[in-house]
């Protein structure tokens, strides 16, 4: 289906947003003041780029709003995308979505809300990267960690070292010698791209592999791959930012929190509203520094400062004491993948978490069916019901014949979760989670609606 999308600010949200979008059959328009960004978005894209002030109903009013499927208002500035959302709308465009930094929208006790600016859906870009950490401590790995089915489902995400027990065994040998650890192994990401494996898929040493399993067995799974998990007590955040105080403020309760921030006055302002987290001020690089705070005493570190460069030399300075779990944020989304492969830790993006929140919700309203992306990974999971009289049921089609192009990771029947082997018989009203290429999310549809 061709849909026509409008997307204000063409930062690294909206650029990557632009880019992922611009492979489907769907119209584009890009919006921003700053020359240098227009012009980087037509140098890569096939957009059409206006470039002036997105608040500007002049410039609004170029676009005929009423055709308009999606209006995505995405700059780092949130009085910029409520006025542009509120403008788009009455304008005439079906569906707004709007990128927020203040919180304070949310509150229950709010005076004025995203429904007031006529907005369909909010993304919160440093609470979305939030989240993405803490579901990683709570794992107590260094490893990825996705959740499906309010957490009942995990897909965990790990990278193999030499020394895995699993490294130059094929899947079918690992899950025919680990029958009671029942897994999946959903994707592997090799050589810098990702594939849907099969039964005689190798795993390799540097592979990124991304395994789903029920979250009672992913304990077992870590343990099987090499990457056991680890008792987190004592965390340190470096960086006082939206993210730091945000995760300070979610963490202290259940953990020992430490929270450095390098500006004096930054951490005296923030420091009596985070009571029961210990915030000090101090060089997150000054070796000193950290050696008296008992860096070899954290079992997670978590760089979440502003500057890249900061967070990448602190996550390698405290990776030489020992620190268990080290999570880095970074916002350039061009450095994702090369981080990753360093194998310092777990990188985290806010943007690139706000990009799949976004694309997930356009992907599942269109599709009817709940879609969500993973646009580092070029992947998608797709939850599917299995309707009666479809094209699966109606062929008498087993596990074996689903095409190798999808990989069928669980079912859920009753409530009941099922890690599906070459013999389990799909029924009426099973839910289904598959992970496939964007391209080949209409396989999966056409065996298993009418």
């Amino acid at each position: 289906m061709s849909l026509n999308i409008v997307i204000i600010g063409a930062g690294e949200v909206g650029f990557n947003i632009a880019k992922s979008l611009s492979k489907e059959d769907y119209e584009i328009t890009v919006i921003d003041v700053n020359p240098q960004k227009c012009l980087r978005v037509r140098n890569t894209i096939d957009a059409k780029v206006i470039e002036g002030d997105c608040t500007s109903q002049r410039l609004l009013s170029k676009i005929d709003m009423f055709e308009v499927d999606y209006v995505l208002a995405l700059t780092r500035i949130d009085e910029v995308n409520l006025v542009a959302s509120q403008i788009s709308s009455k304008m005439g465009a079906k569906h707004i979505i709007c990128r927020l930094r203040n919180t304070e929208y949310i509150h229950k006790n709010a005076i004025i809300s995203p429904l007031d600016f006529n907005i369909s859906y909010v993304t919160y870009p440093e609470m979305a990267a939030k989240n993405d950490i803490e579901h990683i401590i709570k794992k107590g790995s260094e490893d990825e960690v996705h959740e499906f089915k309010d957490g009942k489902i995990n897909m965990i995400g790990f990278h193999l070292e030499e020394n895995s027990p699993i490294v130059e065994r094929t899947v079918k040998d690992v899950e025919v010698s680990n029958p009671f650890i029942q897994h999946k192994l959903a994707l592997v990401y090799r050589d810098d791209e990702s594939f849907i494996p099969t039964s005689d898929t190798i795993y390799k040493k540097n592979d990124f592999i991304y395994i789903v399993g029920r979250t009672e067995d992913i304990s077992e799974i870590q343990k099987m791959t090499g990457n056991p998990n680890y008792d987190i007590k004592n965390i340190m955040i470096l960086g006082c930012g939206k993210i730091g105080r945000l995760l300070a403020k979610s963490l202290q309760t259940d953990y020992s929190v430490t929270l450095v921030e390098k500006k004096s006055n930054k951490a005296k302002e923030f420091s009596s509203k985070l009571s029961d987290t210990l915030m000090l001020s101090g060089d997150g690089l000054d070796v000193d520094f950290l050696e008296a705070e008992e860096i070899s005493r954290m079992d997670c570190f978590i760089a979440a400062t502003e500057s890249e460069q900061t967070n990448l030399l602190s996550s390698l300075i405290v990776k030489d004491y020992g620190v268990k779990q080290i999570i880095m944020h970074i916002t350039t989304t061009d450095y994702y993948k090369v981080l990753k492969k360093i194998g310092v830790g777990t990188v985290i993006s806010k943007n690139i978490s706000a990009v799949n929140e976004i694309l997930n919700y356009i992907r599942t309203e269109q599709e009817n069916v709940k879609i969500s992306r993973y646009e580092d990974l070029d992947i998608e999971a797709i939850e599917i019901k299995v309707e009666e009289y479809c094209r699966y049921l109606e062929e008498d089609y087993s596990i074996s014949g689903i095409p190798k192009n999808v990989s069928l990771c669980a079912i859920i029947r009753s409530d009941k979760i099922i890690i599906p082997g070459q013999n389990v018989k799909i029924e009426i009203d099973d839910e289904l989670l598959f992970f496939a290429k964007p391209k080949d999310i209409g396989t999966i549809e056409d065996l298993f609606q009418r």
